[in-house]
C-alpha cells in the first residue's frame, strides 16, 4: 500500500479551545468544504483547500474522495480498562460492589497469554471500529496483559498510552502484586516499551484503597525519576470509595491529599471520575496541571453522580472525555459526547457542540500532552483521521438533511451518531477500518 495520498472533502479541526459561547471563538476552528489532507509517510504533509493544494501534487498521486463526508482528526479516549471489555453491560451495581462482583474476577482471566493477547485484538477493533485512535489504557496487574497490548498496538502503528495495575491489598490473591514486585514489573515494561514506536507508558496505581503507602510512595518515586512518564488512576468517584479511603488514610486531609503526598500528582497525571471534589481540590488538581476525566456514560451506570464541568473552568482545571469501560456503556466517543450533553443538562450546562467535538479530539490531546502528535489535522501532525458520514442512518440522513449550520450538523452528529456513523479511521497513514456497506 502507498504511503503517499490525498484525502479530499470537507474538514474539521480545532486549532484552539472554541469557549463555551454557541459560536466558537474566532480562528479557534479551521473548516475546509473542499479540503485536501496530503497524507505522506505516516504524517500530514499539507492541508489546504484542495484547490489550491492540487497544483503542487505529485503527478498521479492517489486522490480519495469523501464528498458528503467530515474528516476530523482521530477521537482521544483519556481513561479505558480494555480488561474490562467482556463485562459491559453487566448488570448495575454501585462502584465497590461493581469491582467486587464482575471487574475482579474477569480481571483474574489476564494471567492467560491468550485470553489477553485475544481480548486485546478485539479491544483495538472495536476502537478503530469507533473512530478512537488513541487511548490512555488500564491493563491488569498481570505484566503479560500489558506486553500482549502493546504488542498489537505497536504492530498496528498505533499512539496509544497504557500501564501495568499496580495493587498489593484489599483485591483477591489472584490480582495483587507487592509494592516491590509491582514496581520492579513496571521499569521493566517501561524499558520494554516506553517511547518505541508511538507507545507511552502510564504508571497505574489503580486507586488508593488498593496500594499501601509503600506502593503509592515506590510509584511517586519512579514517576520523580522519570518526568516522562505518564500516570493514571481513579478518584472521587463513589461516596462509599472516598469514605473507605477516609478510613484507610486518616493523615490525608481529603482523597485528592492521598496521591499529593506521595507525588501522583502532576502535569501527566490523569484522575478518572472526579465527581465530588470541593473547589478547592480542584483547584490544586489546576495548580499541578493534572487531569480529570469525565466518564459520563459510566458514572450513570453506576449511580456515581454528575460531573460538573463549570466548577473546572472555575479553577482552569483541565477535564478529558472518556469512556471507561466496562462500567461504560459506549466505547464510541458520539455516545460519550451524548451522555456529556445529557449530564450537563441535568446540572444547567450543556455541552455544545463545539466544545464536545474540540474535547474529544485537541482538547483531549492537550490534557495528555500529546498534541505535539495529534489531536489535529495540521501540517506535520500523525496522519489519525476519522470520516464521518452525516448519512450513516435513515434517521440521522433525515435530520442533517435540515440542518443549515456546522454547528447543528455537529450537534445532530453527537446526538443521533453512533458507531455507523464511522466511515473510515485512519491512523498513522494507514486505513485501519472501512464500514461494511451493505
Amino acid at each position: 500500500m502507498t504511503e503517499n495520498r490525498v484525502l479530499r472533502g470537507p474538514l474539521l479541526s480545532f486549532r484552539e479551545d472554541p469557549g463555551g459561547e454557541d459560536q466558537p471563538e474566532a480562528g479557534s476552528v479551521l473548516y475546509l468544504e473542499d479540503g485536501a489532507l496530503w497524507l505522506d509517510h505516516g504524517h500530514i504533509r499539507a492541508v489546504d483547500d484542495y484547490t489550491r493544494l492540487a497544483p503542487s501534487l505529485p503527478p498521479g498521486i492517489e486522490v480519495v474522495d469523501y464528498s458528503g463526508k467530515l474528516m476530523m482528526p482521530g477521537f482521544i479516549d483519556s481513561h479505558v480498562h480494555y480488561v474490562q471489555l467482556d463485562i459491559m453491560a453487566a448488570y448495575g451495581r454501585q462502584l465497590l460492589d461493581w469491582l467486587n462482583e464482575y471487574t475482579f474476577p474477569a480481571e483474574s482471566r489476564f494471567v492467560e497469554r491468550e485470553h489477553a493477547e485475544q481480548v486485546a485484538e478485539v479491544f483495538l477493533d472495536e476502537l478503530m471500529r469507533v473512530g478512537t485512535t488513541t487511548a490512555q489504557v488500564f491493563c491488569t496487574s498481570h505484566p503479560v496483559s500489558v506486553e500482549s497490548f502493546f504488542i498489537a498496538a505497536h504492530r498496528r502503528g498505533l499512539r496509544m498510552l497504557a500501564g501495568k495495575v499496580l495493587m498489593d491489598r484489599n483485591a483477591p490473591e489472584a490480582l495483587t502484586d507487592t509494592a516491590l514486585g509491582g514496581i520492579r514489573d513496571s521499569e521493566r515494561l517501561i524499558g520494554d516499551w516506553h517511547g518505541k514506536g508511538r507507545l507511552g507508558y502510564s504508571l497505574t496505581p489503580r486507586f488508593a484503597p488498593t496500594s499501601t503507602r509503600q506502593q503509592l510512595d515506590a510509584t511517586g518515586s519512579l514517576l520523580r525519576s522519570a518526568p516522562d512518564l505518564y500516570l493514571q488512576t481513579h478518584l472521587s468517584e463513589n461516596h462509599g470509595e472516598i469514605d473507605w479511603v477516609a478510613e484507610l488514610f486518616p493523615e490525608a486531609r481529603d482523597y485528592l491529599d492521598v496521591y499529593e503526598r506521595h507525588d501522583l500528582v502532576g502535569p501527566r497525571s490523569t484522575f478518572a471520575h472526579g465527581i465530588h471534589l470541593t473547589l478547592e481540590a480542584r483547584a490544586r488538581l489546576a495548580e499541578a496541571g493534572a487531569n480529570v476525566a469525565f466518564c459520563p456514560t459510566s458514572n450513570l451506570f453506576l449511580g456515581s453522580g454528575l460531573f460538573d464541568r463549570l466548577a473546572c473552568h472555575k479553577v482552569n482545571l483541565a477535564f478529558s472525555l472518556a469512556s471507561d469501560v466496562g462500567a461504560g456503556t459506549d466505547l464510541c466517543g458520539l455516545g460519550t459526547l451524548k451522555a456529556a450533553y445529557q449530564v450537563g443538562q441535568l446540572l444547567g450546562q450543556p455541552l455544545t457542540a463545539w466544545q464536545g467535538f474540540y474535547h474529544l479530539t485537541l482538547g483531549n490531546a492537550r490534557a495528555l500532552h500529546l498534541d505535539a502528535h495529534i489531536g489535529s489535522l495540521r501540517e506535520g501532525a500523525e496522519a489519525d483521521i476519522v470520516v464521518l458520514d452525516p448519512r450513516a442512518t435513515p434517521l440521522l440522513a433525515r435530520r442533517t438533511a435540515h440542518t443549515k449550520t456546522l454547528d447543528e450538523l455537529l450537534f445532530a452528529l453527537m446526538m443521533l451518531g453512533d458507531d455507523r456513523t464511522i466511515f473510515e479511521t485512519w491512523a498513522g497513514g494507514k486505513c485501519q477500518h472501512r464500514r461494511d456497506v451493505a
